[in-house]
């Protein structure tokens, strides 16, 4: 199931913000910690994660035809798709400023939990809604990215995020806020991992 919209680079190529890559950088300080075991990069853009993963234990998933080519070229060791493999569990499913640009978020988290690893974790990093108005006026003088900010769906806080996994049998098992409270670090689990 290909559910992965293609989404602004906030790195190369495309319109990006001057704060863009300072903050993808703390989304990835943030959220390293917990990548664990075989990982999956959702939404891997150019394989980033890989600074952070062996070869042998990572698997980017990226639909942007730009995206992936880049990825493969900068990053040859590794592999990247454009869909998670059915047959295939992860330890650790890695979605860094990705679940805001879904329709669906919902039916995303379901398909993570079936490829979620027994005793593994979903790590997020997703805006915080009651900040949006900070990002939009950002967005219109040029600190963030006015392209990833138009491709926003719907933005998620803590008691939607355990709504939308609950029918995936997901908890929350973690929560934190960070970038001011501007930002949020999800990490999921299988209810029956408690």
């Amino acid at each position: 199931m290909n559910v992965i919209k293609p989404m602004a680079d906030e790195t190369e190529g495309k319109p990006s913000g001057s704060l863009s890559r300072w903050l993808q950088e703390r989304r990835f300080d943030v959220g390293k910690g917990y990548l664990q075991g075989r990982v999956l990069d959702f939404g891997a853009h150019h394989g980033v994660l890989t600074r952070y993963c062996t070869p042998e234990m990572y698997l980017g998933v990226e639909n942007d035809p730009d995206f992936l080519a880049e990825a493969r070229r900068l990053h040859p060791e590794y592999r990247f798709v454009t869909e998670i493999p059915e047959s295939k569990t992860f330890d650790t499913i890695a979605a860094f400023a990705v679940i805001e640009h879904i329709k669906d978020p919902g039916s995303l988290l379901a398909v993570w939990a079936k490829a979620l690893a027994p005793g593994g974790r979903i790590v997020m990093t997703t805006p915080h809604p009651r900040f949006e108005w900070i990002h939009t006026i950002g967005a219109k003088v040029g600190l963030f990215s006015q392209h990833a900010h138009d491709d926003h769906e719907d933005l998620i806080d803590r008691p939607l995020m355990a709504r939308l996994g609950a029918p995936a049998g997901l908890v929350v098992e973690r929560y934190k806020r960070f970038l001011l409270g501007a930002n949020q670090l999800f990490v999921m689990r299988h209810r029956e991992d408690g």
